[in-house]
């Protein structure tokens, strides 16, 4: 119960952690080749990490296991830590957080 509590805990924290850094990069990059300048400097790109690092661990550590994940088959050792419907949920929440993000940072 506890190891598979630990894995669902790591995929949850690694789909949390993927989805920011890609919106991260992603508005680095298209902010210096639009303006010429990055809308995030380094140190606020490394608070960013920080912050998001500390409270994403925070929260998925403090979920105790329940007595459903027993109920559910155990995943093989070829079983992919990101699976397709986590990669989905990961451009998908990408792509509506730059799509907010540019708005705020283009439009205004």
């Amino acid at each position: 119960m506890w190891g598979r509590n630990v894995y669902d805990s790591i995929a949850k924290f690694l789909q949390f952690q993927l989805t920011v850094n890609v919106v991260a990069v992603i508005v680095a990059f298209t902010g210096a080749c639009i303006t010429q300048d990055s809308p995030l400097k380094a140190v606020q790109m490394l608070w960013v990490n920080l912050i998001m690092d500390t409270l994403a661990s925070l929260a998925l550590a403090t979920e105790p296991p329940t007595e459903a994940l027993l109920l559910r088959r155990p995943y093989g050792r070829d079983h992919p830590l990101v699976s397709g419907t986590m990669l989905r949920n990961i451009l998908g929440h990408a792509a509506y957080q730059l799509l907010v993000i540019f708005t705020l940072l283009f439009a205004s």
